[in-house]
């Protein structure tokens, strides 16, 4: 059927439906409650049972699959408007630690996967496409967003498989990173290596089925401009198409200015018209006007449904034609997630060491909401300040990120993929000593080497 305007309209309204049905699911089912499944990926996976690609029931357009793509562009697009002013100073002196032991297992995830594959799975697959490896970061480390993102790359490359197979990491990831994670948090708290105790028992009620109370809701700073004028959120949702609309024409201009070669892809180039709107608003002081937390409504919207749309597009017989190379990569990256929250969350950290760990196995493998909620476990009155401290540290992180998600497709498309393993495999060991010299690490080293 010939896609238009009413295919989107009945596309949205069929992944919300979904969503609401998620929503339902999450607040009523005990079994998804445990899981801390959000309505999103249950809505995906619906999608996935249902749609074209299962059952075929629900009458998705063939589209859906685009869908993701346009969305990261919003996401990243949205990114500087909430983003605060940095103090590198803080920075230094209170989240080195976190910093470098959050940028560490990102770069390795995207370098040790790539080269994993490289050596251990291609030669194998003689059909494996070289940058098959990347699907890991894509997944675990990068979440929905960064899949979509990936996989529109490659598929532009002619890989156009990579799409699914990049939302599938990213799926299997969310799914292992709680279900493990909860295994992981019930053997340290019988081990005593939690420092707050805490019980499943115990978790409030707005967090197993994410309904809030009247009691406990917090005011949203909505009211920016008069809705006389305009309608406030509407505002904040115009800026960042406009941000992200901006990026498909300078990608869609780069394409035709180096002939179809190499293309930076819109949601970076949506980045970085963010920044520069950022910097218009500040200056002309229009920021007054922009509040942070709408445009973090407006990006989670985006985020909820780019998630629900890009499960439900999966192309199962895709990922059943990949299935042995795709758990192999996948066990690698749970193994290395697992090593590296085992041993080396308390090489960095003296105190708190667990909770900082599991958080960082949360998102290492999942999301950054997978990380919230084995923390809240662990740590239910935030005693610890590890998401104060991960705010910080992200600020740093974020560009490295941006970069590795633009270019290390770029390194592969180009026939330079073992540069890019030793490229990061430099830049893990140049932060590791960056730790070192600063005195970040664990306090315990020093004294035992002193």
């Amino acid at each position: 059927m010939e896609f238009s305007a009413w295919s989107l309209f009945t596309d949205i309204g069929l992944i919300s439906l979904l969503l609401v049905i998620g929503m339902v699911l999450r607040a009523k089912v005990k079994v998804i409650q445990k899981m801390f499944l959000p309505a999103s990926i249950i809505a995906g996976i619906l999608g996935l049972a249902f749609g074209p690609n299962g059952l075929g029931w629900i009458p998705f357009s063939d589209s859906i699959e685009d869908y993701p793509g346009i969305l990261i562009a919003v996401i990243f697009g949205s990114l500087p408007l909430t983003s605060p002013k940095i103090n590198w100073a803080v920075i230094r002196e209170r989240v080195g630690g976190m910093w470098a032991y959050s940028q560490i297992i990102m770069v390795l995830m995207w370098g040790a996967g790539l080269g994993f594959a490289l050596l251990l799975i291609n030669p194998f697959w003689s059909d494996l496409n070289a940058g098959f490896g990347l699907l890991l970061a894509a997944g675990f480390v990068g979440g929905h967003g960064t899949a979509a993102a990936i996989g529109e790359t490659f598929a532009n490359s002619g890989w156009e498989e990579a799409t699914s197979l990049a939302m599938t990491s990213a799926t299997v990831g969310v799914i292992c990173s709680i279900l493990i994670g909860i295994l992981l948090i019930k053997r340290g708290s019988s081990a005593g290596k939690t420092s707050f105790l805490s019980s499943f028992d115990n978790l409030s009620d707005e967090l197993r089925t994410g309904l809030i109370p009247r009691s406990k809701r917090k005011g949203t700073e909505m009211n920016t401009v008069s809705s006389i004028a305009v309608e406030p959120f509407i505002l904040h949702a115009a800026l960042v198409f406009v941000i992200a609309m901006s990026g498909y024409y300078l990608s869609q201009w780069g394409e035709a200015l180096m002939n179809d070669v190499v293309s930076i892809p819109a949601f970076s180039l949506a980045f970085l018209v963010g920044l520069a709107i950022k910097k218009i608003l500040e200056v002309t002081k229009a920021m007054d006007y922009i509040s942070p937390e709408v445009v973090n409504s407006v990006s989670g919207s985006a985020t909820d449904l780019l998630v629900a749309f890009g499960i439900a597009s999966i192309s199962i017989a895709v990922v059943i034609d990949y299935a042995l190379p795709l758990i192999l990569l996948f066990a690698f990256g749970l193994l290395l997630s697992y090593v590296y929250f085992k041993f080396i969350s308390s090489h960095f950290f003296g105190t708190y060491s667990f909770e900082k760990g599991i958080f960082t196995w949360g998102w290492s493998t999942g999301t950054v909401a997978m990380g919230i909620a084995l923390l809240r476990i662990v740590d239910p009155d935030a005693e610890s300040k590890t998401l104060d401290d991960y705010g910080l540290a992200y600020i740093p992180i974020a560009p490295v990120e941006i970069l590795l998600i633009t270019f290390a497709p770029v390194f592969v498309i180009t026939g330079n993929a073992f540069w890019f393993v030793a490229i990061a495999a430099a830049v893990v060991l140049g932060i590791y000593l960056i730790a070192r010299k600063g005195k970040w690490l664990n306090p315990s080293i020093y004294k035992r080497q002193g």
